[in-house]
């Protein structure tokens, strides 16, 4: 039977809102593979160009946080072999996606063929990306918003998708303000490998911890 909504509400302790609010955007809003992707792809792609990428960064982390707050994370994760295929694949394409973000081409100079990263794509890295199951784990875990399980975990993927939108937005916006500045295609190979290598490293990073 559902829960009516005026009974769910009261139900949220809401002093407890604020510090899960900030300990997501500590957690899963610090440099990872995900995030400085979306910098990356900004800065080559600009903001337009990187929209699809972007929901797809979005569609992904959600369906870990979906994961993450029915239980399913516990399962996966204690299959050493899904451990190793995730991070695999998670390599495998951000290798993929450094190597063309540090060879675009300026903006001024990409035409519609230039290879700009995919919903897909983006759904792919997320999923696959083993910072988002460890952060977003460690930040459900972190409070309790309601006496209920169920309304607990309501709660926390509603608030946690609108950190998700506004996280992830905002560092594809970072990179883009940066798009700008590159237009020289010596300072935009510069500025973009240095990107892909820092993409690269917090990937290193994320499967080492």
């Amino acid at each position: 039977m559902a829960v009516p909504e005026p009974l769910l509400l009261a139900t949220i302790r809401w002093g407890s809102v604020a510090p899960l609010l900030v300990t997501s955007l500590a957690i899963m809003g610090s440099p990872g593979p995900a995030t400085i992707s979306l910098t990356a792809v900004g800065s080559a792609y600009g903001v337009r160009r990187s929209l699809a990428y972007l929901i797809g960064i979005i569609v992904g982390t959600t369906i870990v946080l979906v994961a993450v707050a029915t239980g399913i994370t516990a399962t996966l994760l204690a299959v050493p072999a899904l451990r190793s295929v995730l991070i695999a694949v998670s390599a495998a394409y951000i290798l993929w996606l450094a190597y063309h973000v540090a060879t675009a081409p300026p903006l001024a100079a990409q035409t519609a063929a230039s290879d700009a990263p995919s919903l897909a794509g983006g759904t792919l890295l997320s999923v696959a990306n083993p910072k988002a199951w460890v952060a977003i784990a460690a930040v459900f875990a972190s409070s309790r918003l309601a006496d209920s399980s169920a309304a607990d975990a309501t709660a926390k993927v509603a608030l946690l998708t609108v950190m998700i939108v506004l996280i992830c937005a905002t560092w594809l916006l970072a990179g883009a303000s940066l798009a700008p500045l590159f237009r020289d295609p010596r300072r935009a190979r510069i500025v973009n490998t240095a990107l892909a290598a820092a993409l690269v490293g917090a990937t290193a990073l994320a499967v080492l911890h």
